[in-house]
């Protein structure tokens, strides 16, 4: 089989493999599929991710307080390394631009460089 005939044939197999798929729930294909040493998980909703007991297990759902949306919970980092511990709160993203300023004094531009770049619209 070649890349060429692979990339013909995928809408085909996806099909076959959706109909196969279906005929039983995502707990059975996992358990299958890690019987036979295939690395998956589920596809989880976002209370399933957090009533997922590893989740719970490794205290990963963080809280944020966002400036906008108010308090906020999510899932942090699954992974926890013992020189870099995890806060007990995540900090939110930041919003488009919120750090522009920031970052070209950093690379050198002073205020007034700063100012022009804005009043000319590159910022």
């Amino acid at each position: 089989m070649t890349v060429a005939s692979r990339a013909r044939n995928r809408p085909a197999l996806i099909a076959h493999l959706n109909e196969i798929m279906r005929r039983h729930p995502s707990a059975y294909w996992v358990e299958l599929l890690s019987k036979a040493g295939v690395p998956c998980g589920p596809i989880n909703t976002i209370d399933q991710t957090f009533a997922d007991p590893q989740v719970q297990h490794l205290g990963i759902a963080k809280p944020i307080s966002h400036p906008k949306l108010g308090p906020q919970r999510v899932v942090g980092q699954p992974i926890h390394m013992s020189r870099y511990p995890q806060p007990d709160e995540l900090r939110p993203t930041p919003e488009q631009g919120e750090h522009t300023d920031e970052v070209l004094r950093e690379l050198g531009y002073d205020a007034a460089a700063i100012a022009r770049l804005r009043e000319s619209g590159i910022i």
